[in-house]
């Protein structure tokens, strides 16, 4: 079984996203520790989330052909401006229903449905020794079109994670740390206490020109530290004893200075931050904000370490899972079982291929009346309407709305109309004698029908997902 066990390669490519900028950092494995064999910083013309992945990557694989990195494995970090958060007082629940609950918050907090977002949580213990959740997404087409955009560019991502966790900002157990990252353009916060993290959040607009050069606005980012603080209970900002300031060393400084007055009237210890050593990378040179993050997070994953926020769905090595399930006594009877089914599956290709070489010949003979009628049919669509006078889907939408209670007892929270015909609707109810009128006035519609529920959850409010056909005898109804 060691020859299956999981091979660590010796280098990875870090890449960091703020806005536009993409910055990349080779690292490879030396005498122990790590070294940086390529740097990329650049300015891409395309946008992740708008324009096309392909030409997203071939722009991304050109930058890295002019530095000659040819590595494909990569992490990346994605921007902090993607990740919405949510944090709850978790109750004494056994495990299933922790889940829902956690589940039932997410669908209240979040723009988005659960399904749409890939969701990291974070629990951590205030003073009193209760638990609390911090609940991070990231949409998932954000990170779908991104891993898109790699793929196009020759690259193999292994990892998707938040660089400012990267920078030693999780504080032990017992106590309590505020970490700044110093961006471009912008300031990310992470606040950590019992263990975990209790704020995760951006200060935009935290820069400010001063004669042609970026300055942090000290009042700005002591301003939105107070705030931050000041939303979080008494419980978790009690152990928050110290401030780490990451980032180059001429903006760190300066802002340190300007700082400690107002973080002493807070009971705040403030200093520079400690990132990750790595050989031949300086995180407090001008210019290294993302790199230092891209570094720290591809150093992690070269030791093996697991990333505490971890965005890209994980991988299963397929061999690995067919040894573990055919690992027993039972493998000869499995293997019996495995070599019948594929003799019958080849005997149905066989006939299958035998079939289609009948029909392939049958359509040889009627292929030229066949060609005759389309032919006759595409000249009379010439003379059809271009328009559609049914309104289909306006249609719907007013069968369903009368379906809905004038007063109110069940709302629709989503809508989706597939091909005109298959409908999903969710939302909530009052209670279920209401979700029972509903589900009535909809069967007795002559133009929908089968009718089912998917998904019902609580009691008061109820919440419910069905779905039904809209059926071809109400196309032209008025």
């Amino acid at each position: 079984m060691k020859l299956f066990k999981t091979y660590r390669p010796s280098s990875v490519l870090g890449l960091a996203l703020e806005g536009r900028q993409l910055e990349g950092v080779l690292l490879r494995r030396s005498n122990g520790g790590f070294k940086v064999a390529r740097r990329l910083h650049t300015t891409l013309s395309l946008d992740l989330l708008t324009d096309d992945p392909e030409l997203v990557g071939r722009e991304i694989r050109n930058h890295l052909e002019e530095v000659g990195i040819t590595e494909r494995r990569c992490v990346l970090c994605v921007p902090l401006q993607w990740a919405l958060t949510l944090s709850v007082p978790m109750p004494e629940l056994p495990p299933a229903d922790a889940q829902s609950f956690l589940h039932l918050e997410a669908e209240r907090g979040f723009p988005y449905s659960p399904g749409d977002l890939a969701i990291v949580q974070s629990r951590h213990v205030d003073t009193r020794g209760a638990d609390h959740i911090s609940q991070v997404a990231i949409p998932r087409g954000h990170l779908a079109r991104v891993e898109q955009s790699l793929r196009a560019a020759r690259l193999k991502p292994v990892s998707f994670s938040l660089g400012v966790t990267t920078l030693n900002a999780i504080a032990p157990s017992r106590e309590g740390l505020l970490t700044l990252a110093l961006g471009e353009g912008s300031v990310e916060l992470l606040i950590s206490t019992g263990g975990g993290v209790a704020a995760l959040r951006t200060i935009e607009g935290a820069f400010e020109s001063d004669g042609g050069k970026a300055c942090a606005d000290a009042d700005l980012v002591s301003r939105e530290i107070r705030i931050t603080l000041g939303q979080l209970p008494r419980e978790l900002r009690e152990p928050i004893k110290r401030v780490r300031v990451f980032g180059p060393g001429a903006s760190v400084v300066p802002l340190l200075d300007e700082l400690r007055p107002g973080l002493k009237e807070m009971n705040l210890e403030c200093g520079p931050g400690a990132a990750p050593a790595v050989e031949g990378f300086d995180p407090h040179a001008p210019g290294q904000s993302g790199a230092a993050e891209a570094a720290a997070l591809a150093a992690q994953w070269l030791k093996g370490q697991p990333s505490d926020f971890e965005f890209l769905p994980p991988r299963a090595n397929p061999l690995t899972q067919i040894l573990t399930r055919f690992s027993s006594r039972r493998v000869l009877y499995a293997g019996a079982a495995v070599g019948a089914v594929i003799f019958v599956v080849g005997l149905m290709f066989f006939w299958q291929q035998w079939r289609l070489s009948s029909l392939e010949s049958r359509w040889r003979e009627i292929q030229p009346r066949v060609e005759d009628i389309v032919a006759i049919q595409q000249q009379m669509r010439k003379f059809r309407p271009w328009f559609d006078v049914s309104a289909q889907n306006l249609r719907v939408l007013r069968k369903l709305t009368e379906a809905f209670p004038v007063e109110g007892a069940v709302t629709a929270k989503t809508l989706e109309i597939k091909d005109l015909s298959e409908i999903n609707c969710s939302g909530q109810a009052r209670d279920n004698q209401a979700m029972l009128k509903l589900l009535d006035q909809l069967r007795e519609a002559p133009a929908i029908s089968d009718v089912k529920v998917q998904q019902v959850r609580g009691k008061s409010p109820l919440l419910f997902n069905l779905s039904f056909r809209w059926t071809e005898g109400a196309s032209h109804e008025n």
